[in-house]
């Protein structure tokens, strides 16, 4: 390879030229480097309308998610998440309840245990631990009373989670998983059952296939699994046989890579649902939004 050639291949190498690829459906492997910033903001659009107990339900939540992540540290990373929920229930007779509002806050940090660099690599493994704080309303009411609590704009409970993050990245895309589990605590007469999920993504540049001194943006195809269980819930301290189970999606998706600007959009397709009694299930969830780095 000429000289010139040689440069032009290191400076891709070795040069920031973008914003890498990241999952579509969890926060906690967003890269941030030291002292930047990165603000999400993700349109979700979630149907639940499969009713075994066929009484005609179906309850759509559409939500503005607002994630910023911090870098404080090489190795910390701080994040803050914050759903804006419009909720509404159908059921068969023309009974529509509703509810709209700010959720429940989450923050929580990772700390990066271990890292492996080389040219045009990088391998990362990192703790993750956070809470959820009651910020969203959970008393709200209409012509019928009490809303059921998951028309609430908010659980009213302090929840935490722990977990571990692992990220493989190359030039030509990376590959992301978690592994969580969130302790729930009780409020209002209520405790929701504990929740454990392990999410995968793989992306791949599809655009431009080679690369070259003069590229700024990329497309990346994506494509995640989220598997996700949940115990059953209390309610006054008896246990409630509809609710709980698994669920696991299949996730195709799509992002635009700038040097600063990541547009993105997925659809979760529920291809497993066993959930307790009639525990209402998933239609399906779509993802559409973008990502800023500061």
């Amino acid at each position: 390879m000429r000289p010139a050639g040689a440069l032009a291949s290191l400076i891709i190498l070795l040069a920031p030229v973008h914003a890498p690829a990241a999952p579509i459906t969890f926060s906690t492997a967003l890269p941030v480097g030291e002292g930047k910033f990165i603000n999400r903001e993700q349109l979700v659009f979630t149907r639940s309308g499969d009713d075994p107990g066929n009484n005609g339900l179906v309850v759509d939540v559409d939500a503005l998610v607002s994630v910023l992540a911090y870098g404080a540290s090489e190795k910390l990373a701080l994040f803050a998440t914050l759903p804006y929920l419009k909720k509404e229930l159908r059921q068969s007779g023309g009974v529509r309840r509703s509810s709209k509002g700010l959720g429940d806050l989450t923050i929580f940090g990772r700390y990066t245990l271990f890292q492996r660099d080389g040219i045009g690599r990088t391998l990362r493994l990192g703790a993750i631990a956070g809470i959820k704080a009651p910020t969203g309303d959970d008393d709200e009411t209409d012509a019928l009373g009490r809303l059921p609590i998951p028309l609430q704009s908010g659980t009213g409970s302090w929840d935490s989670f722990i977990g571990v993050v692992a990220s493989s990245e190359t030039l030509r895309g990376g590959f992301h998983s978690q592994l969580t589990y969130q302790a729930k605590t009780a409020a209002n007469n209520f405790e929701a059952g504990d929740v454990s999920r392990l999410d995968l993504s793989w992306q791949r540049r599809v655009w431009p296939r080679a690369l070259q001194p003069s590229s700024n943006a990329f497309l990346y195809g994506v494509l995640e699994a989220n598997i996700i269980h949940s115990r059953k819930s209390t309610v006054s301290g008896q246990v409630n046989d509809n609710s709980g189970g698994t669920t696991i999606f299949i996730t195709p998706g799509i992002q635009y890579a700038s040097k600063k600007l990541i547009l993105e959009a997925a659809v979760q397709i529920p291809v497993y649902q066993d959930l307790n009694g009639t525990a209402l299930e998933n239609d399906y969830v779509l993802r559409a939004g973008f990502r800023v780095n500061y």
